[in-house]
């Protein structure tokens, strides 16, 4: 029987260190679709790989083996043992999984809760990945579009996107409990991909006057630090910026740390005993953890964001009612559509046996006559086709109607026994 099956790890079941072991290499995610593809046990498979989640969307007729080698895939992209992670994965089967998936779509189960990100990456991880690759199937382009369906539906029916705080938000809201008022204060931004561009929106409306923005790429830190009347910098120029601004915010996609503890030291030594805050919210980091060691040098990460985001928490949290309501509206909806597919097999048996039988019989029967055109022979096959559909109609419908009826299965054995669908049942009589 065919099964659906969700297992990774998110923000609130494993540690930043184990996430950013999984996220390390932007390379993972062909690497993994390419293991499911291989898989033996998996039909069709999605990988998603973001800052606060690592989880595979499989479908497969023998879960714990298909799991079993998803964890094994999984250690080998992170580079670490099995044991070291297994702790830290939650796991869905069937429509737990179905839920589970609507609600990551429709950002119900991020760090933030209608934060906007996560659909634009869920979509990214279908479309410019699994269906490349062509890991998905009928099911998953299915699922997959019915969870782009039930975070539109979130979207536009509530309001939990109007409520919800974005990491690089609770940054910038981070910054100002450290300085209070941002007015007159530098900022260096690394990295210009949307969680940068939307810290540095945020900044200039609470009175960042110098804004410097640094990235690989210098074409699109030009672009950004023009959106806002900031200074492009080139990326070998960071440390030498670490004199001058009050606050660093990194987010880059690096599997490197950006800022040493070295390059950090060097920098305060400098500063003559200003503090220097860092607001880490890339994944893996950015910043060498023990730059926080050093005097005067203050750095948090995206783990530490997670008290400031508590801020419109009831807002939030009536909205996500509502929510709640549509996912399991949605959910009950495609679980019946996967029930449908129960039946398939057994209708499009019954229609070959039957057209089977009836092109035998044709060419039976008109082999013994003499002298039928072609537009009479074509004129029977038209009258046997139109008859055989007429008798096969009703047990079909009969098939369609019992679909979700929990005593399908019988039905389906009684159908396959009554018309001799299956070849084991040959010779019974």
């Amino acid at each position: 029987m065919i099964k659906i099956v969700s297992i990774g790890m998110n923000h609130e079941s494993a540690s930043l260190e184990l996430r950013e072991c999984m996220a390390k290499d932007p390379g993972n995610t062909d690497r993994a679709l390419s293991s499911m593809r291989e898989s033996e046990f998996i039909r069709e498979g999605l990988f998603l790989s973001t800052c606060n989640r690592v989880e595979a969307l499989f479908i497969t007729e023998d879960p714990e083996n298909a799991k079993r080698s998803v964890i094994s895939m999984m250690s080998r992209l992170g580079e670490i043992p099995e044991d070291s992670f297994t702790s830290s994965l939650y796991d869905f089967k069937d429509m737990d999984a179905v839920r589970h998936i609507f609600r990551v779509a429709s950002s119900l189960d991020s760090m933030v809760v209608g934060e906007p990100q996560i659909l634009g990456q869920i979509k990214d991880a279908y479309h410019q990945a699994a269906v490349e690759q062509k890991t998905s199937g009928v099911i998953l382009n299915r699922l997959m579009h019915k969870a782009f369906h039930v975070a539109k539906r979130v979207k536009t029916e509530t309001s939990v996107s109007e409520a919800a705080v974005s990491i690089s938000y609770a940054a910038v809201e981070l910054a100002k409990k450290i300085f209070y008022d941002l007015s007159g204060r530098k900022i260096l931004l690394i990295g210009a991909g949307e969680m940068a561009e939307l810290a540095a929106r945020h900044l200039m409306t609470n009175g960042v006057d110098t804004l410097v923005v640094t990235n690989r790429n210098f074409e699109r830190a030009v672009q950004v630090a023009g959106t806002f009347k900031g200074k492009p910098v080139f990326f070998e120029e960071i440390v030498s910026y670490l004199v001058d601004v009050d606050i660093v915010i990194t987010s880059t996609a690096s599997s490197e740390y950006v800022i040493t503890q070295d390059q950090a030291k060097n920098s305060m030594k400098k500063r003559r005993g200003r503090p220097l805050f860092f607001i880490d919210i890339a994944v893996p980091r950015d910043v060498e953890p023990s730059v926080n060691d050093l005097g005067n040098a203050y750095l948090y990460d995206i783990d530490d964001l997670k008290g400031v985001i508590e801020t419109n928490t009831e807002q939030r949290k009536q909205e996500a009612v509502k929510a709640e309501r549509i996912v399991t509206e949605e959910v009950i909806k495609f679980e019946k559509w996967m029930k449908t597919l129960e039946v398939v097999p057994t209708i499009i048996s019954l229609k070959e046996k039957v057209e089977t039988i009836r092109k035998a019989e044709i060419a039976r029967s008109i082999s013994g006559l003499n002298g039928l055109t072609p537009s009479q022979i074509k004129n029977i096959e038209k009258l046997t086709a139109s008859l055989t559909d007429k008798i096969i109609n009703d047990p079909i419908l009969a098939l369609k109607r019992i679909a979700q009826r929990s005593s399908r299965d019988t039905y389906l054995g009684m159908t396959r026994k009554l018309f001799n669908l299956d070849k084991d049942n040959n010779g019974e009589n």
